[in-house]
């Protein structure tokens, strides 16, 4: 099925009212499936490394909460995401980005086509939610892939964003 055909798009007309952004803002969409860990620890990043970036974060199926684990280990590094919540692509099919950014395999498969996306690119992480075991393992199964994430968008943030 044509991705956009899922969210009720048949066609390109359909898609033409689309959001336009300044051309000197970049702006950047996180999708992740339920948009309660990968994709906020993400946003949360970018966010830290440049204030003007104009940086949302959504799911395929968005989660009732962002996940605790995942507050408690980005506030370990000082970024706040507390105040975030879970988010549906389908707010975002409409506008402009300069990026869109999977960062699970599940999301890369369902990813609508956003035809206001200048880019869309794919960095698969690991889901911390999965984790197993005792309170410690399943907090440094967390840890280990917030630093995956910081490594992997500081790296996309130094060689495309930063001016």
């Amino acid at each position: 099925m044509d991705g956009n055909a899922q969210y009720g798009f048949s066609d390109r007309s359909s898609l033409e009212k689309t959001h336009i952004l300044p051309l000197n803002q970049i702006t950047i969409l996180i999708l992740c499936t339920g948009n309660s860990c990968r994709s906020q620890m993400a946003e949360g990043i970018l966010k830290s490394l440049d204030k003007n970036l104009r940086v949302y974060s959504a799911g395929t199926h968005p989660a009732n909460e962002v996940h605790p684990v995942a507050i408690q280990v980005m506030k370990e590094i000082g970024i706040d995401i507390s105040q975030n919540h879970p988010k549906s692509l389908e707010q975002f099919l409409l506008k402009n980005f300069n990026y869109v950014i999977t960062v699970c395999n599940e999301a890369k498969e369902v990813c609508p086509v956003f035809p206001g996306a200048a880019q869309k690119l794919h960095f698969g992480f690991e889901d911390p939610a999965k984790a197993s075991g005792s309170e410690e393992e399943v907090l440094n199964k967390f840890r280990k892939v917030r630093d995956e994430i910081y490594i992997k968008f500081k790296e996309f943030y130094l060689n495309n964003l930063k001016l």
